[in-house]
Parts: C-alpha cells; structure tokens; sequence
C-alpha cells in the first residue's frame, strides 16, 4: 500500500469517527444507553463518570482494526487497511479527549478560548448541556460544531415546541 493510499485511510477513519461518535452521541448515548450517560450531564465533583465507559467501545473498535490489519493476530489474512483505520480511529479518541474532556470541560487543563474555532467548540457543547434530560438538544458532535447562532434557535424551536427542557442559565 501506498504513502498515500495509507494517510488517505487514516484521515477518511478520523472524520468517519465523527460521524459514527455524533450517530452515537445521539441516538444511543441520549436513547437507551442515556443510564451511562446522565452523570455527564448533572454536576458532581467526581474524577471519573459512568460516561467514560463509552470510551472502552472506540478502543475496542481501534484494536480491532489493528488486529484485522496485523499479520501476528491474523497471518496471512491480514488486512493491512486494518491498521490504517486503527490509526484514524485512535487519532479521533486523542483528539475527542483533549477537545471535550480537556477544552470543553476542563478535566486535564484550564484554557478558555476567546476566538475562533476552539471558542466555537465549547459554546456548541455547553449549548448541547442546556437542556435537561435526554429530550431535544442539539450538538451531538465533538470535532465539528455548527454556528452557535444556529443552535441556539433550534433549542428555542425545541423549547417552545415541548420537545426540550432548558437548564436556568447560571447552570449551562
């Protein structure tokens, strides 16, 4: 396989990741996995939260690309593409952690940005944390957020069509 070939790879995995992490996000993390995922939406003082158990299923999914990409685990059948998505996928929960536990919520370092694109990062996800529950909300992505501006019309749609609860501003 190619240079090329392999780095095309590796970023098509990273941003796929984004899709299946926003597919995630939504329809199971804020369905019927929302048990896992409540803590991340309430205060507690906690280091860890039942929510980082998502975390095991794209490790899981990066060591098993690089098991069907690896020549000890699968000899002769290896799929060597299988490493290069692993790559990607890795690539996406290092770049998830430090956007949204880092940046976003402030769990390994303090930097609050006052531009650009990383500003619009963390207006999106704390404008996905204004609702209560796992009704309605908006911003299901971690690495691509859309206007801020937009986001928040569609949580007024929502509140005003019953479909969304808003937290009190002082707890957004």
């Amino acid at each position: 396989m190619s240079l090329f070939a392999a780095i095309a790879i590796v970023i098509i995995s990273f941003f796929a990741m984004e899709g299946i992490a926003w597919s995630a996000h939504k329809y199971i993390m804020h369905g019927w996995g929302w048990g896992w995922h409540r803590d991340h939406h309430e205060r507690h003082d906690r280091m860890f939260e039942k929510n980082d158990l998502y975390a095991l299923f794209g490790a899981a999914m990066s060591i098993s690309a690089f098991a069907i990409g690896s020549p000890l685990i699968m000899g002769a059948h290896a799929w060597e593409a299988g490493t290069w998505i692993g790559i990607g996928i890795l690539c996406y929960g290092i770049v998830y952690s430090l956007i949204h536990d880092g940046l976003v919520h402030q769990r390994y370092f303090h930097y609050v940005p006052r531009g650009g694109y990383a500003k619009r990062l963390v207006q999106a996800h704390r404008l996905h944390h204004a609702t209560v529950g796992k009704e309605g909300g908006v911003s299901f992505g971690f690495v691509i957020a859309r206007d801020p501006s937009a986001l928040k019309k569609e949580l007024a749609e929502q509140r005003k069509a019953g479909i969304a609860v808003l937290r009190e501003a002082e707890e957004v």
